[in-house]
């Protein structure tokens, strides 16, 4: 069984992040250039450094099919082939969910065939919970929907004949999704119970058609709440299924209670990693006022969530002044 979550003090916490030492356990660190792919080619610190083991990059699911079962996997191909030519590897983050209004993730042809209903959601920000004046946050692919999530699997088993065993490993993006908690913005069909079991079956789907390759979930937060998010980490485990999640916060309440324990009680039994995603380089510890120095940020990842890999974001001035002339002495 997963432990339940437990709450860690902040004095702890600072005792740990300054006198946690290395670990003697291999970890892997990787770029997550996100969406930014052509700056595979420009970063000469991540080209030339050999801590450095490859890159994540974030590709679209509208990307990927332009048409009803016409895959374009050509921006994969061409990333493989010149990460492989620089001795690197790539890492695949299929991207279902966006954070803009500008940018739905999912094809156009789920966008105006009425049997997907529209393909994708609206997300919403509240300010003090307030459902009655939501505001747009971005797009959820409709992970629930049955019309949806078929055609979501015939992409992976169509990313996965081509390229599981050649790329490092593919992950899912983030669990959480933001409708609110009274129904009010409930999108269609949707009830938190019937998206957990949809997150279990694609996770499921996923490794199916990568069983070479690591197949990860990212799960951070479910709306159902901690339960739910126990049952994917479960599910995950039951499936060997990797999983980590965005953001490393080791100052932050919210994640100690809600992932970080379960991604550390996942060590040694399936494969996890987390992800430094903009913003937390800089995130400071509320009670002294003071930002982790990467040196911490590796003790925490690797000493207290046990991960196996590390994404680090390319958020300047961090990645060049702080992260590169760190990762060059390790």
């Amino acid at each position: 069984m997963i432990k339940k979550p437990i709450t860690f003090g902040f004095a702890w916490l600072v005792i740990f992040l300054c006198s946690a030492g290395s670990s003697a356990k291999p970890i892997h660190h990787y770029v997550f250039f996100g969406m930014d792919r052509e700056k595979i080619k420009d970063t000469r610190s991540f080209l030339e450094n050999e801590m450095f083991e490859g890159a994540q990059i974030a590709y679209l699911w509208s990307q990927l099919e332009n048409e009803e079962d016409k895959y374009n996997f050509g921006l994969i191909r061409e990333d493989l082939a010149f990460l492989t030519e620089h001795h690197k590897k790539l890492w695949i983050q299929i991207q279902d969910i966006t954070f803009s209004e500008k940018y739905v993730p999912v094809p156009r042809f789920l966008r105006q065939d009425p049997q997907y209903n529209g393909g994708a959601d609206r997300q919403y920000q509240f300010n003090n919970d307030d459902e009655e004046h939501p505001i747009p946050s971005g797009w959820a692919a409709r992970r629930w929907d049955p019309a949806v999530q078929e055609r979501f699997h015939k992409l992976l088993f169509a990313l996965g004949k081509e390229f599981d065993g050649r790329i490092e490993g593919v992950n899912f993006a983030e669990t959480s999704v933001t409708f609110g908690q009274t129904g009010k913005l409930f999108p269609k069909g949707y009830t938190p119970e019937i998206y957990r079991e949809a997150i279990i079956a694609n996770l499921k789907a996923l490794k199916r058609a990568f069983p070479k390759s690591i197949a990860m979930q990212y799960a951070n937060f479910m709306p159902g709440g901690q339960k739910d998010l126990e049952r994917v980490y479960q599910a995950a485990r039951e499936s060997r299924v990797a999983v980590g999640g965005p953001d490393l916060l080791p100052f932050r309440p919210f994640q100690m209670a809600n992932s970080y324990p379960l991604i550390k009680d996942s060590a040694g039994i399936i494969p996890s990693g987390i992800a430094v995603q903009d913003g937390n380089y800089a995130d400071v510890n509320r009670k002294t006022g003071q930002r982790a120095s990467i040196e911490m940020l590796i003790n925490f990842a690797t000493d207290f969530l046990k991960v196996d890999y590390i994404f680090w974001c390319t958020e300047e001035p961090y990645f060049s002044n702080e992260l590169v002339p760190f990762v060059k002495h390790l």
